[in-house]
């Protein structure tokens, strides 16, 4: 039976938050790929070459080593960029639709995840584009370090305050209904957007191993905090008082 707390809670549609999931990964990848790698190409006088579901490809070689370097961090730097922007509009844009508000929430999610993930997995794996920033320079053993520490913090600590605010108006008004609710609001997109990803990148014309290394690394390892932070942290949502207005739904809406 349903607690009188979690029976004004708002029901969340699957099929629409799964269409949000695939919109926000694609929209997220476009981001990192066009606007960021394919961006800074531009910027630094190269020829972009190849937009891929993946990867961007730019020639830059008779521009010199700086200018590649320029073009690996494009990607991350333009995710934080619209990561940043997207929370601003999510706190003047309160009183939007439930559906828009947690499109916004993911995009959010996604591009400071990217962002935090590739610095992280760049240091730890040695591969990636943060890897590719730092290849060549002096003391590269130690900034890879430093690659691990900020990404460290930025993933597991900055990332989580700054996302949960944004997701908790969606969660239910009991423990068990919180948690529940988070896992089809991050784990079931986190899984639909690393498939479709996976999907994209079978179509490239480089074979399985950039699928495992970019499609595989990016969605499935640099987005996992989707996958288990929200729905651990739900777990320790305290029970509504009585009359406490119930949570957002994600409803679907016809044509």
């Amino acid at each position: 039976m349903t607690s009188p707390a979690s029976a004004h809670d708002e029901p969340l549609d699957r099929w629409t938050v799964g269409a949000i999931a695939v919109v926000a990964y694609c929209l997220a990848n476009l981001i990192h790929e066009g606007g960021g790698h394919g961006g800074a190409c531009v910027l630094v006088g190269g020829r972009p070459v190849v937009l891929n579901a993946i990867f961007f490809q730019c020639d830059h070689d008779a521009l010199g080593q700086a200018a590649a370097r320029v073009v690996s961090a494009g990607g991350s730097i333009v995710n934080v960029i619209v990561g940043a922007l997207l929370l601003g509009v999510a706190r003047v844009g309160r009183r939007a639709p439930a559906e828009l508000r947690y499109f916004l929430w993911l995009l959010t999610a996604l591009n400071l995840l990217t962002a935090f993930g590739y610095l992280l997995f760049s240091g730890i794996g040695g591969f990636g584009d943060w890897a590719a920033v730092i290849e060549g320079l002096r003391g590269a053993s130690l900034l890879r370090g430093l690659e691990v520490a900020a990404g460290g913090v930025l993933y597991f600590y900055a990332a989580p305050r700054l996302l949960w605010p944004g997701l908790r108006p969606f969660l239910g008004s009991s423990p068990e209904q919180a948690v529940v609710r988070a896992r089809q609001l991050t784990l079931f997109p986190y899984l639909l957007g690393g498939f479709t990803y996976v999907a994209a990148g079978l179509l490239n014309p480089y074979g399985l191993k950039l699928v495992l290394l970019s499609a595989a690394a990016a969605s499935f390892g640099g987005t996992s905090l989707l996958a288990w932070y929200f729905s651990m942290r739900a777990a320790k949502v305290p029970p509504a008082a009585a009359g406490t207005p119930g949570a957002l739904g994600i409803h679907r809406h016809g044509a």
